[in-house]
C-alpha cells in the first residue's frame, strides 16, 4: 500500500513533467553543469598552464576549478529554473 502510493506519486511526478514545458529535471541540470565544466575546466587548465607553465599546477587549479564551480553552476541553474522571468 505504501508502495503504491509512492509509485503513484512517482507517475503524477512524471506526468507533471511531461507538461510542464517551464521547468527542466534536476538531473539535466546536473548534465548540463558537467558537459559545462569540462568546457570550462579545458579553458582554465590551458590559461593556467600559459601563465604558470607547469602541467601539474595547472591540473590542480583545473581540478579544484572543476568541483567547485559545478556545484555552484548546479544550484545557480535550479535558482534560475524557480524564477518565471523570462520564460
Amino acid at each position: 500500500m505504501i508502495v503504491d502510493q509512492i509509485l503513484l506519486k512517482n507517475q503524477e511526478a512524471s506526468a507533471k513533467f511531461e507538461t510542464d514545458n517551464k521547468s527542466e529535471r534536476p538531473i539535466r541540470s546536473v548534465a548540463k553543469a558537467i558537459s559545462w565544466r569540462i568546457v570550462g575546466t579545458l579553458d582554465t587548465l590551458l590559461i593556467s598552464y600559459i601563465l604558470i607553465g607547469e602541467v601539474a599546477i595547472a591540473a590542480s587549479i583545473a581540478s579544484i576549478d572543476f568541483i567547485t564551480k559545478m556545484f555552484l553552476y548546479f544550484f545557480h541553474e535550479r535558482l534560475w529554473n524557480r524564477i518565471n522571468w523570462g520564460k
